[in-house]
């Protein structure tokens, strides 16, 4: 594991809130106004700052730059539509490695975690259902990954209340607050294989950021040893 990857992943994270306070500005002057805080959400390619260190990160494991992508040549066939663009893909003789998404939220956190968790379940279970029809290749099992980044502020970490008319939610969303239903979300992504691996931050949207990895299962480190151990295994089997 590279020495330097906790100071290298916090400036990536530090550079995404950058980039996202940068287009709220751009689209203020240009008289586009979001409501709440989506001025600094909807813009794309925010989350780039990390994909292109997990890149550099897995060049550095032995993958080569070329099976890399991250800005285009993104989508991957599934079996209930037919393609879905993953946000960076690792892809050698003519054989999916590794598929990752980047995902964030920064506000509106009821609905957005709802569309996340959404987005999350059906792409591992369209791209899966693809793999098994054999859309990918004949080589090893890839890899999917979930990086998950959520803004920390106040009403991120507070309880929230369920709505109950008929039946019991889950026990480990009574009481929990959006950081937590997060947490479990990426938790059992992996538990339950729809993901081999899940990295869940907290991040404050400021000069110099403040980051929280609130689970040590979920923390970055842990992530790109996943991702290091599938390159490893991969790279053997060649």
């Amino acid at each position: 594991m590279p020495i330097d990857i906790d100071a290298r992943y916090r400036d990536a994270v530090q550079y995404i809130w950058t980039g996202r306070l940068k287009q709220r500005e751009k689209q203020t002057e240009a008289g586009k106004i979001d409501a709440g805080n989506r001025g600094d959400v909807t813009g794309g390619g925010h989350m780039g700052a990390l994909e292109l260190l997990v890149k550099d990160l897995l060049i550095e494991f032995g993958i080569d730059e070329s099976s890399i992508f991250t800005k285009q040549k993104l989508e991957l066939p599934g079996y209930y539509r037919s393609t879905k663009k993953w946000d960076l893909l690792v892809v050698s003789r003519q054989q999916l490695v590794m598929a990752i998404e980047f995902k964030s939220i920064g506000g509106s956190y009821g609905n957005n975690l709802n569309n996340r968790t959404e987005e999350a379940l059906g792409n591992a279970v369209d791209v899966w259902t693809a793999y098994q029809e054999g859309r990918f290749g004949t080589g090893p099992k890839p890899l999917l990954g979930y990086l998950f980044l959520l803004r920390d502020e106040p009403k991120v970490l507070k309880p929230v209340s369920n709505k109950e008319p008929h039946f019991h939610v889950d026990p480990a969303f009574v009481g929990a607050s959006y950081a937590m239903r997060a947490e479990v979300l990426c938790r059992r992504l992996v538990l339950e294989r729809l993901y081999d691996a899940a990295c869940l931050l907290l991040s404050t949207n400021e000069a110099a950021t403040r980051i929280t990895e609130p689970a040590d299962d979920l923390t970055f480190r842990r992530f790109v040893a996943v991702l290091r151990g599938h390159v490893v295994t991969f790279l053997d089997s060649q």
